[in-house]
C-alpha cells in the first residue's frame, strides 16, 4: 500500500504550520493512514516518528518503513504516550509535532470497527484492540451515568431521554449491532433542519469515551510542550468543540493570548511562563474549495504554535 485510502484534511496548512527542514526531527503523533507523514517526508529530507494505537496502521506503516530507509518509523500506541514511545527510540527531542484528533475515515469506512451509524457492524468502536468496547458501556452502565457520558463527551441534549430508552431496550435485549443502537436513538431524536444524523453526537460520545481521547489529548499536549525545542512547532487538527476547546485553553495558558493584566503596562512575555507563541489567533479553517472536495473537512480546526526557548512548566490548562 502506497497511498493512503482518504484525504487528508488540511494538509497545505498543516504543512505550512509544522515548516519541516532538512535534519529535522518530526512527530506524526496519529499516523492513521499515513497522509501526513508522507507529506512531510516529502516536504524535506528529515526524519519522522509516527504513533497509533490501531494494528491496522502497522501494516500502512511498515510499506512506508521500506519506501522512507532510514528517516520513518512507527511506533504503536496511544499518542499520549508520547514520551516514553520516543524515549524506547532514544528520541527526547522533536523540531515538530503534528496531531490529528479523532476517527480517521479508515476506521469509519470499516463497517466491523462499529465506528459509523450509517453502516452495520459490532459495537466496538474501539482504536485498538484493548479495553471495553461501545456495546460494554452501553450494556453495563447505569441510566444516569449513560446521559452523563453522552451529554458530556457529545454535548447531546436528549442524554436523559436516550439513556432512559437505551436501559429499557437492553432490559429486553442487550445492544450487539451499531444498527441497534442508531435505530434506538433515532426513536427518541429526530432529524433536524440540518440534516444531522440523530445518532451522531451519541456515537461520537461513546467513541470518546471508549478510547479516552480528551485524557489523551490533554496527556499529549503537555507532552509536547516538554519535548518540542525551541523553535519547533506544534500542529493540531480537532473536528469537535470538546476538543478544539481544550487545544485553544492549553495554547491560551502558554502564550501570550492571555494578554497583559493591563494595557498600561508594557509586555510581559518575559513573565517565565510563555512557552508558545501562537502562529495565528483563532483556528485556521478550511478553503470552500477543500470543503467541496472533502465534507469532513468542513468541521476542522488547525491551530498552530512555536515553542519558546521558556522550560515547560505547570500552568493549568
Amino acid at each position: 500500500m502506497t497511498d493512503a485510502p482518504h484525504i487528508s484534511v488540511l494538509l497545505n496548512e498543516v504543512l505550512e504550520v509544522l515548516s519541516p527542514k532538512a535534519g529535522g526531527v518530526y512527530l506524526d503523533g496519529t499516523f492513521g493512514a499515513g497522509g501526513y507523514s508522507r507529506a512531510i517526508l516529502q516536504a524535506a529530507d528529515c526524519q519522522l516518528y509516527a504513533i497509533d494505537r490501531d494494528p491496522r496502521a502497522v501494516s500502512v506503516g511498515e510499506s512506508m518503513e521500506a519506501e522512507f530507509p532510514g528517516r520513518f518509523k512507527l511506533l504503536q500506541g496511544c499518542f499520549g504516550d508520547m514520551e516514553a514511545l520516543l524515549a524506547a527510540v532514544g528520541v527526547e527531542q522533536l523540531d515538530g509535532i503534528a496531531l490529528d484528533i479523532g476517527v480517521s475515515s479508515m476506521q469509519i469506512d470499516e463497517a466491523e470497527r462499529g465506528f459509523s451509524f450509517m453502516q452495520d457492524g459490532p459495537l466496538d468502536m474501539r482504536m485498538s484492540s484493548d479495553g471495553m468496547t461501545a456495546a460494554d458501556v452501553v450494556n453495563e452502565q447505569d441510566e444516569a451515568e449513560l446521559a452523563r457520558i453522552l451529554f458530556h463527551y457529545g454535548e447531546e441534549r436528549k442524554s436523559r431521554q436516550i439513556a432512559k430508552a437505551i436501559v429499557a431496550r437492553r432490559a429486553e435485549k442487550p445492544f450487539a449491532r451499531t444498527g441497534e443502537l442508531a435505530d434506538l436513538i433515532s426513536s427518541v431524536v429526530k432529524v433536524t433542519g440540518k440534516g444531522i444524523h440523530p445518532a451522531t453526537r451519541s456515537f461520537q460520545a461513546l467513541r470518546i469515551f471508549v478510547n479516552d481521547e480528551l485524557g489523551e489529548l490533554s496527556a499529549a499536549l503537555s507532552a509536547s510542550e516538554r519535548l518540542l525545542a525551541p523553535e519547533g512547532r506544534l500542529a493540531v487538527v480537532s473536528f469537535h468543540s470538546l476538543e478544539d476547546r481544550m487545544v485553544k485553553r492549553f495554547l491560551g495558558a502558554r502564550s501570550e493570548a492571555r494578554g497583559n493584566p493591563s494595557r498600561h503596562l508594557p509586555d510581559q512575555d518575559d513573565r517565565g511562563e510563555v512557552t508558545f507563541n501562537l502562529i495565528k489567533r483563532g483556528a485556521i479553517k478550511a478553503t470552500k474549495d477543500e470543503i467541496a472536495m472533502n465534507a469532513r473537512s468542513r468541521s476542522a480546526r488547525l491551530r498552530g504554535a512555536i515553542r519558546t526557548s521558556v522550560p515547560a512548566g505547570e500552568v493549568a490548562s
